[in-house]
């Protein structure tokens, strides 16, 4: 479904992404892990166009985007949703016209209709009677709900999720674990999820690929990467401040 290959990318000296190879396979779930400032943001951004790579290329079902013009770019990011870390909901804007904003721009329907797909994707994500709210009135695990629901307006291919636990307590935290699980399989959408939450990771990843001094330093399934024996891996995982990762 996608693949980045021998990805280059760099802002004036710093040396970002180093030759980074990556392939997702068509409906799992990826899950990247990386300590802060480590690329993995960037890479997201490569993969919606968004970015374009100094050298190397990025695989949109074999189609290399980096060549693409915007509006090809335009079309293909109408197949991505994405939630983002603050769920980014707009302040001035009632519920159901945030989860509907990009029906009404790409799709230029009805605001009955927008309305209607707004509570259907709400509802889907364990939100019901929240459409007339505005963001200011909701908890922060409603805002990423909210959020989630915006990402699966449009019924994407690929779902990109920013950070999806960051700022949560456990038990919301874990709502939105089982809710990306349960997006994966109702919609069969291929996922990619940068987190540095482990508890998450375990759970919702068919793979997990650690991003690692512009590379992907390893990857595999979370069992695997429990187990890995790669000092850089286990000190991530386990959260040690000794290693051959420095804090920055």
């Amino acid at each position: 479904m996608i693949e980045t290959a021998d990805l280059h990318k760099s802002f004036n000296n710093n040396h970002v992404l180093r030759g980074l190879n990556l392939t997702i396979n068509k409906g799992e779930t990826m899950v990247v892990i990386g300590g802060s400032g480590c690329g993995k943001s960037v890479l997201l951004k490569h993969i919606i166009g968004i970015l374009k790579p100094d050298n190397g290329m990025v695989l949109i079902e074999g189609k290399d985007i980096s060549r693409m013009d915007e509006r090809e770019l335009n079309e293909l990011r109408k197949r991505f949703g994405m939630l983002f870390q603050g769920a980014a909901l707009f302040d001035s804007m009632q519920v159901w016209e945030n989860v509907g904003f990009s029906l009404k721009e790409h799709k230029r329907l009805p605001a009955g209709e927008v309305r209607k797909i707004a509570s259907e994707k709400l509802s889907l994500v364990g939100l019901k009677d929240v459409e007339d709210l505005m963001p200011s009135e909701l908890s922060g695990g409603m805002r990423k709900r909210v959020g989630l629901a915006r990402a699966i307006a449009m019924d994407p291919d690929i779902l990109l999720y920013d950070e999806p636990t960051t700022g949560l307590d456990p038990i919301m935290a874990d709502v939105i674990n089982e809710l990306i699980i349960k997006l994966k399989k109702t919609l069969c959408v291929t996922s990619i999820v940068i987190t540095h939450d482990m508890v998450s990771a375990y759970k919702i990843a068919d793979r997990i690929a650690m991003l690692y001094d512009g590379l992907i330093w390893g990857i595999g399934t979370p069992d695997e990467i429990k187990g890995s024996s790669d000092p850089v891996i286990r000190q991530f995982i386990t959260g040690s401040s000794e290693g051959p990762i420095k804090a920055v």
